[in-house]
This record gives structure tokens, sequence and C-alpha cells, in this order.
């Protein structure tokens, strides 16, 4: 069974974290009951800094990675080969023979729809590279990737401050036992900036954040870090949260905000009411 904490390997790898880092890291979570790892091929380094740092626990955790950005973010490639090529690549870099969950990378739904990259991750399937194939990504490309009944999982963006997908793709998903894995839950942690912050990343969410001023935010960091976590793993049918960060402490501290358990359902409703109450049909899920 997936850890209901996953960890996210974007920062160490955009980050120059180094290996030692990564292995104390990853080796503490490990220990304390993380089993799920989600990396991508377009994370820089990331999946070798993985490789290397579970090394003989490989059996241990639930390794899942993306593709279709070989060669960066800004260069897709959906084509069959490439993508089967890429993926030969990320399982070389992570030091195994298969990867649990290989994911297509937010790609686009008239590419889903021309179904070539779907066929690619059947095909990794087919020659064991993969365990379960996903879609990950947000919008009318997530419902597709639902509704065709191709994927086994989708991971898509669920957060106080990002709830498109409790109501457009998440029943479906539930519906059809798809396994969902919530990427950016703690919106990104947006709330932290007093001003709009310079990079793009926090900006659509610092923005939503200011307009929906829930109250819990004025807490103390940990609180208000502990609500929106909660909120994300209450959200029914999702399954695994995940977390990126670049500091070992991190994964105990993001642990203990969970003892609590899911919010109370009085709480959660009143995220989504406010949620409800000021969302315009602007505020989709950001990829």
């Amino acid at each position: 069974m997936a850890s209901v904490l996953g960890f996210g390997g974007s920062e160490i790898g955009y980050q120059g974290v180094t290996g030692r880092t990564v292995a104390r890291l990853l080796g503490s979570a490990i220990d304390a009951g993380l089993n799920v790892i989600d990396t991508a091929e377009c994370y820089e380094d990331s999946e070798s800094l993985i490789g290397k740092a579970i090394g003989a626990r490989r059996r241990e955790v639930h390794l899942f990675t993306k593709c279709g950005h070989a060669g960066g973010w800004a260069r897709a490639d959906w084509r069959r080969a490439p993508l089967l090529t890429s993926i030969e690549r990320s399982l070389r870099r992570l030091a195994t023979d298969y990867v649990d969950l290989i994911q297509l990378h937010s790609c686009a739904l008239e590419t889903l729809r021309k179904g070539e990259a779907i066929e690619a991750l059947e095909q990794a399937r087919e020659r064991g590279w993969a365990r379960y194939i996903g879609y990950s990504g947000d919008g009318a490309a997530a419902r597709y990737a639902v509704e065709c009944g191709r994927f086994d999982t989708l991971q898509t963006s669920v957060s106080i401050a990002d709830q498109e997908a409790i109501e457009g793709t998440l029943p479906m998903a539930t519906a059809r036992q798809m396994g969902v894995i919530a990427k950016r839950p703690l919106a990104n942690a947006a709330w932290r900036y007093q001003k709009k912050p310079a990079e793009p990343y926090y900006q659509t969410y610092w923005s939503r954040l200011k307009t929906l001023d829930y109250r819990f935010l004025t807490s103390a960091p940990e609180t208000a870090a502990g609500t929106a976590l909660r909120f994300t793993l209450s959200v029914p049918g999702v399954h695994t949260a995940i977390v990126g960060t670049t500091r070992p402490e991190r994964w105990q501290e993001n642990a203990a905000l969970l003892r609590a358990g899911g919010l109370p359902p009085r709480e959660f409703e009143q995220i989504r009411a406010r949620w409800r109450e000021v969302a315009d049909g602007s505020w989709e899920g950001q990829v």
C-alpha cells in the first residue's frame, strides 16, 4: 500500500542538492514510513540522485517517474520511439530494471487523443519496464485520461488553491478505481509571501489565496501548513500527496502535520464553500 505522503523529486533536481543530502533525506523518510517517490526525466539530475540514494532499498519503495520532456521542459516529444528511449534512460538513471509507475507528463488533450503516446506507455508495461501506467496533468486532458480507460493512475493538482479536480475528474477516477496522486498539495505554500513573488511558479496560487482569504492561513506556520495538507488528504479519492523538499528534516515535519488525521468535516466544508463562493471559471487546475 502506498504511503499517504510521497516524496516529490523536482526540488532536488533543480536546486543543486548534493547526493549526500539526498541520501540522508530519503533514508530518513523511508525509515519513517514513506514508500512513494515520484520524479521525472526532466527534473535535471533528480532521477540519478534518487537511484544512487535508495540503492539496496529499491524494493522498499514505489518508484514513479514521468516522460515526455527528455530534452527539457520546453522540448516535448510524444512519439513512441523517443518515449521508449527516454523510459530506458530513466531506468538506467534510477538504477532499476523497472518502475512501479510511468506517467505521461502533462501532454495536451490532442496528444492523448492521437494515442501514440499512450501506446508507448502500454508497450513499456508489456516489456516489464513499468508495473502501471498513468497520466500527470489537469483540466480537459486529465478528464480524457480518466474517461479513455487506458490509465491506471491520475496525478493531478489538488490543494486549498486548486480544487477544480475535486468535482471535475476525481469522482470519475474513483468510479474507475484509479489510483489518485495529488501534486502541489500545499499550494506551493504561496501564502508565505507578503508580496506577489517574482517566481511565476508561485504567482497563480498567491493571487488565488489572497482572494480566498482563508482565516487559518494567518495562524502559526505549522498550523497553516497542517490544515492545507490535511485538506488535500481529506479529499475523497486522493490516495497519496506528493511533497517535495531539499531538507532532510522536512519529511518528519510534514509527517507530524498529519498526526491529527484528516480535517474534521466542518473545516473541510468551510474551505470548499469558500472556494465555491469566489472561484471563477479561470481558476483551472495548474499544470
